[in-house]
């Protein structure tokens, strides 16, 4: 299966099983240039960086105001998602997961143990690691406002196939990793 994203950034997905299907479309090497911020041709309409750090805009907005009757943050629910898929997390890596800065995340953990929607604990091998583990107020806390993330889920994502969300998965994971194997964040 192949990707390709057309001039009206529409995502197309190919099978690899024909010739015409491994040909790449009319101007895609331009696209990828007129995406660089070095190049002349630069527009940021033009660059998809530009268009995930709006998308992740917009998404942030819909969610904070969306949260906000529940009494959630945003980073209180990134928090709450992670440790639903875990039984014990050290705080630290709640930030990893999250993409959050460390000191950010650990007062976000302090706010949701004051609400009692997690528990803390000192590590077992480690007295310096903060083990975070949610409570079972915190479980109904977020079962309470997933269906405020389910709608939002789902206006972003209407009209997309699951091949195209597979897709869109995929490609933002190599983005992802491309970035963060050349992070210089300290």
């Amino acid at each position: 299966m192949q990707l390709f994203l057309n001039e009206g950034l529409a995502l197309t997905v190919r099978s690899t099983k024909s010739a015409a299907a491994t040909r790449k479309p009319a101007g895609a090497s331009d696209a990828k240039r007129r995406g660089d911020p070095a190049s002349t041709n630069f527009a940021l309409a033009n660059s998809p960086l530009y268009r995930i750090v709006r998308t992740a805009g917009r998404y942030t907005i819909d969610m904070e105001n969306a949260l906000k009757s529940s009494g959630m943050d945003l980073m209180s629910w990134r928090a709450l998602m992670i440790l639903d898929e875990a039984s014990s997390c050290s705080v630290s890596a709640i930030a990893e997961r999250s993409v959050t800065r460390l000191s950010t995340m650990t007062r976000v953990v302090q706010r949701l143990e004051k609400k009692r929607y997690v528990r803390l604990s000192r590590g077992t091998s480690d007295a310096r690691v903060t083990e975070v583990q949610m409570t079972a107020l915190g479980k109904q806390v977020l079962e309470g406002v997933r269906n405020v993330a389910s709608r939002i889920y789902n206006v972003a994502l209407d009209g997309f196939s699951a091949a195209e969300i597979v897709a869109l998965k995929s490609m933002m994971q190599r983005i992802f990793s491309n970035l963060s194997a050349c992070s210089t964040e300290g």
